[in-house]
């Protein structure tokens, strides 16, 4: 049975789509991108009935939320648009750190809201905890939000269960956006079911390891010059070799199903539960059609245990950044 065309965003009564698209390389991190293409990719997403968009403050720094912005606004009714805050850059896109801070909050959605364009923010992400800020301060200063109409629903990026729960506690908290594929299977030790236990949305990103599970990178050669990727350490030496192994049972396991990899590990992921939702990301309608056809795609148990077996938790090599 296919996978529906809704899932809940945690108890709000909202629904989003369940592979929902990610923003973010259409202004960094993966090389050069096209605004206009990008502009009719967003407009491509709203008519195939996808409602769910994932940016950032951060990702540019600061354009992509003017590009989303452009792209959403015409049809703003139809598109619940996630963005955070939280991770500092400078205007060249070096990083400065993690802020938490009320006060920080508090001017990040005003100015995120200013370069949207929108008079609210669906789901407002703290992108990164804050180690030196009480998360119960930062939450307690995104609740403020809430109550000024200036978001409607709050999230945590990268929280342990712990400061979810911390954070739960002071105002509910819709979702939680973590990195989470075939080779990053880390929220299975506690944060699926933490969020399964309080109503939360898991809203796993780079679902497809970066591009790696879809079997299209076969070298670090296939990356441009400006591409991150060239310097993640499971992109890298040996490790790129070992993580080749992991993508060959995928790719096997697709081909005898006649889908693409790429599909086979979406479908797989919303297999992990009805409170799972991901944000493949991509600048091609291609790509995004091909994303959008894993509901499509069953797993049987048998099929579910060989990925286990060949994909297990800790299997790829190297660090995740």
């Amino acid at each position: 049975m296919s996978i529906p065309s809704r899932r809940p965003l945690g108890r709000t009564g909202v629904e989003i789509s369940p592979i929902g698209l990610g923003c973010m390389g259409m202004s960094d991190f993966y090389g050069k991108a096209d605004d206009d293409a990008s502009i009719a990719l967003l407009n491509h997403a709203l008519d195939a009935g996808v409602n769910f968009f994932d940016t950032a403050d951060m990702y540019g720094p600061w354009t992509n939320e003017e590009l989303v912005g452009r792209g959403l606004r015409p049809r703003r009714d139809e598109a619940v648009i996630a963005t955070k805050f939280g991770v500092k850059r400078d205007a060249s896109g070096g990083w400065l750190g993690i802020d938490g801070s009320p006060a920080y909050v508090r001017a990040c959605c005003d100015a995120s809201l200013k370069r949207l364009g929108v008079d609210t923010i669906d789901l407002y992400y703290q992108h990164r905890v804050d180690p030196s800020t009480p998360i119960e301060d930062t939450v307690g200063a995104m609740a403020e939000l809430v109550a000024a109409g200036k978001v409607r629903f709050l999230g945590l990026s990268e929280a342990t269960p712990d400061q979810i729960r911390r954070a739960h506690a002071v105002h509910p908290i819709t979702a939680l956006q973590t990195e989470y594929s075939l080779w990053s299977r880390e929220p299975e030790e506690a944060l699926l079911d933490t969020c399964r236990e309080l109503g939360i949305t898991f809203v796993a990103y780079s679902p497809l390891g970066r591009g790696f599970l879809t079997g299209a990178i076969t070298s670090p050669d296939d990356f441009a010059p400006d591409d991150f990727r060239r310097n993640n350490p499971r992109f890298k030496g040996e490790n790129f070799q070992r993580n080749l192994d992991l993508v060959r049972a995928v790719k096997s396991m697709a081909a005898d199903k006649g889908v693409t990899p790429a599909q086979l590990a979406l479908a797989w992921l919303l297999h992990q539960g009805e409170h799972v939702v991901a944000i493949p990301g991509t600048t091609k309608v291609s790509r995004f059609d091909e994303n959008q056809a894993a509901r499509a795609v069953t797993l049987s148990a048998t099929e579910l245990a060989f990925l286990d077996e060949n994909l297990p938790v800790g299997a790829a090599k190297g660090g995740r950044y």
